[in-house]
């Protein structure tokens, strides 16, 4: 079985990688994230509902980046006769009860940082999976996962001003990643490891099993 990721995120493939699972194909995503949480939530308050949870903001996104690779390569599946899964994530972090995505600009990103400091917040990661036999789209399934993250409460201003101009954090939900270079910064994290790094390996197994598929099938499959 073999596995398409939905991104070209480095970290989601430095954590498949780790292990063992060597995506076939890095299909990036052509997905407008603002227009389909908006059009979401604006359907949800039009029925007397709310605006969506961090946890289903990302479930969300990862289904749209899945279904979306999934269909605009369905006649290259069908070529290939690809038989395996279609991978979409997407994370955000939640902190003092905001959501927060990509900082993107060294502005927001310092400020972010300022902000976390010393305090505690929820990295959210949501999973969808794509399965495909034969070229043929078969079936789907999401899981989130969640982890705390608390950033040490002595980390200078001149120590973040640094970390920013490295230009590590504007790529990142939340900010930090603790497998680069604020990994010092990081005090604690309750919850999976790779959750904190954009794909929780636990909730992939999970959802796999959930779906009826074999997770060690994964392991060290390749593009050859």
């Amino acid at each position: 079985m073999q596995l398409i990721l939905a991104s070209t995120s480095q970290a989601r493939q430095a954590v498949l990688r780790a292990a063992g699972i060597i995506p076939a194909q890095l299909w990036p995503p052509a997905t407008d994230e603002a227009a389909v949480v908006e059009a979401a939530n604006r359907a949800s308050i039009a029925v007397g509902g709310s605006a969506l949870t961090a946890a289903e903001t990302v479930q969300l996104l990862a289904k749209a980046k899945a279904e979306d690779v999934a269909e605009r390569h369905r006649d290259q599946l069908r070529q290939q006769r690809f038989t395996g899964v279609i991978l979409g994530g997407d994370s955000m972090f939640l902190l003092d009860g905001e959501l927060l995505g990509k900082p993107l600009v060294p502005e927001v990103a310092l400020e972010r940082a300022k902000q976390h400091r010393g305090k505690t917040g929820v990295l959210y990661s949501g999973h969808w999976v794509v399965v495909v036999e034969n070229g043929e789209i078969i079936t789907g399934g999401g899981l989130v996962d969640s982890a705390t993250v608390r950033l040490c409460d002595d980390v200078t201003d001149e120590e973040l001003a640094a970390y920013v101009a490295s230009g590590e954090p504007l790529q990142l939900a939340g900010g930090f990643a603790i497998d680069g270079l604020a990994g010092a910064f990081i005090d604690r994290i309750e919850g999976s490891h790779s959750c904190v790094m954009g794909l929780s390996l636990p909730a992939l197994r999970r959802l796999l099993i959930g779906l009826g598929l074999n997770y060690t099938a994964l392991w060290q499959q390749n593009s050859n």
